[in-house]
């Protein structure tokens, strides 16, 4: 694999914009649910070899899951709602991914090489739409899996990934994602550990000594919960290789647990219901909304 090489300087390359109002990305990526739902899209990234590679040695998500998660959610959202500093923040990740490389197996391995580095916004496509089986009020249609597929294929362009990792459209993308699973997704001690990090959440360094046991109680049900989740929305081809079993059973109580925060969750406040610069990106757009409309109202 070839380090991407988009050049975003040249006349004909794709704009690279900000997300806005009116998408999908906009309405769901910052739910408080996004932690949860995209588990397996992280699980996917570690049995990718490069990533696996680069994340054993690079990574911080064993010694501080916690700050891992933060961090990682944080720029997540600065992606769909920073709005010009979305852009920023691409850059700034392609930035700090350049010098992120390692050789495993005598396989020299580069964070940017442009299969890996597409790969990571490819298994979020496949989140969103897996978990929306599960946690949305109403399935999604063929022309709802296009429509988001193309607004991935705008961020893919935001992060300069090479065009020639990009599927047309979403048909294309299910035929590609099928072919990564079956035949280049491999079990790594990454993934193993990912598992194992998520499943029993560490304590922040800070926290007191005596306060530990108090905190392994509390995040038990958490911990298991973003497992369950996690195993239960990874293609079955993706388990097998992992050695992860799941049942009709496990299968059925996906299924109630989806039914139920997909019913739960809307109805909390807004402030509630968004993670923190999703919710004040939303509220200063409806506030931008307002100031135009008395703008476009005013005595002429």
């Amino acid at each position: 694999m070839t380090a991407a090489a988009l050049d975003t300087s040249s006349p004909t390359a794709p704009e690279r914009r900000p997300f806005a109002p009116g998408t999908r990305m906009w309405d769901e990526t910052g739910l408080i649910t996004f932690s949860l739902t995209a588990g397996s899209a992280f699980l996917l990234q570690t049995m990718e070899p490069t990533i696996s590679a680069v994340v054993d040695e690079h990574s911080t998500f064993r010694t501080d899951p916690l700050g891992r998660a933060v961090r990682s959610i944080g720029s997540v959202m600065m992606w769909i709602y920073g709005g010009d500093e979305a852009i920023a923040e691409a850059d700034r990740l392609r930035k700090m991914h350049a010098s992120l490389n390692t050789t495993a197996d005598g396989v020299r391995h580069k964070a940017l090489a442009s299969g890996p580095w597409a790969w990571v916004l490819h298994t979020g496509t496949f989140a969103f739409t897996e978990n929306a089986e599960y946690f949305s009020r109403r399935p999604l249609t063929a022309a709802d899996k296009e429509a988001y597929y193309q607004e991935t294929v705008q961020l893919m362009r935001n992060f300069s990934v090479a065009p020639k990792e990009i599927p047309a459209n979403y048909a294309e993308f299910e035929k590609f994602f099928t072919d990564v699973v079956e035949n280049h997704l491999q079990e790594t001690g990454t993934a193993h550990d990912y598992l194992r990090v998520i499943r029993s959440i560490a304590p922040p360094s800070q926290l007191p000594r005596v306060l530990r046991p108090f905190w392994k109680r509390a995040v038990a049900p958490v911990g298991w919960l973003q497992y369950f989740v996690t195993v239960g929305t990874t293609p079955e081809v993706a388990r097998r290789k992992l050695g992860l079993t799941w049942t009709e059973s496990d299968e059925r109580k996906l299924k109630a647990l989806g039914w139920f925060i997909a019913r739960t969750v809307p109805l909390l406040p807004e402030r509630l219901r968004y993670f923190p610069i999703a919710y004040e990106a939303r509220r200063l757009e409806r506030d931008r909304a307002r100031l135009r409309k008395v703008i476009d109202l005013r005595p002429m």
